[in-house]
């Protein structure tokens, strides 16, 4: 397919996981992308496979984001950086807080707001917000990550009501489990992680895992012409975890 030729695509996080399937998706779809990630080595590596370039940025710091993305034409937008640590919430730390809060929601802040002059300018743009199903139905162990995956969603929404005029479209995919790098952080609970592993599994519908490709593919309809009527909207992403039962 060829959906989003001459389109330029920004993948925050994009050197590993979702954000590396979505890289791919959206350059196999004619698209330029820009890989940001916080390290270069896998920054590097899907750049020169899709023809991309790589961006190595930590979105956690706002001046560097602007700096490096304020000047750069941009298309589309998908905020995909991400960080977890387990923790039940009596034991987070204020480090803890902090770094999660300054990526998965100060990062998409900061992306946004650098990116939205130029969408604003030519009238156009897909921004495309990567949550978690656990900002809409919580998650044990994952209370801050939840927390700031559910304020995304907000932020999305209001985002697409103000640029509405703009015909500029914000939305957010909602994963549930998906078998990533940062689930591997789960496995190395030992047998903690291999239980949570399997409820993840049996919280699902279709009970399994998904993939990292199933949910770029919804990222690069919401970027696609096709979606241009899609806006403010949360697309589950998650083998039906969010119908519970």
């Amino acid at each position: 397919m060829d959906r989003l030729s001459g389109r330029r695509a920004v993948v925050t996080g994009g050197g590993r996981g979702i954000g590396a399937a979505v890289a791919r998706r959206l350059a196999a779809e004619g698209a330029y992308v820009l890989v940001v990630d916080l390290d270069s080595g896998p920054a590097n590596l899907v750049a020169e496979e899709i023809s991309g370039e790589a961006v190595v940025l930590d979105v956690a710091d706002p001046d560097a984001v602007h700096a490096a993305l304020r000047d750069r034409a941009a298309d589309v937008l998908v905020n995909n950086a991400g960080y977890d640590e387990f923790c039940w919430f009596t034991d987070v730390t204020p480090r803890q807080w902090r770094r999660m809060l300054a990526v998965n929601l100060e990062g998409v802040f900061a992306c946004t707001q650098a990116v939205l002059p130029g969408m604003q300018q030519v009238r156009y743009g897909r921004i495309i917000t990567v949550s978690s199903e656990a900002g809409r139905i919580g998650s044990k162990g994952n209370a801050v990550y939840a927390a700031t995956k559910a304020a995304a969603v907000g932020f999305m929404k209001s985002i697409a009501r103000e640029n509405a005029r703009y015909a500029i479209t914000a939305n957010t995919v909602l994963p549930g489990p998906i078998d990533t790098p940062l689930l591997d952080k789960v496995r190395a609970l030992g047998a903690t992680g291999d239980k949570m592993v399997a409820a993840m599994k049996a919280g699902t519908q279709l009970g399994r895992m998904g993939t990292p490709e199933e949910v770029a593919a919804a990222v690069a309809f919401l970027a696609s012409p096709e979606a241009a009527f899609v806006t403010g909207e949360s697309l589950g992403v998650s083998g039906g975890m969010g119908l519970g039962g």
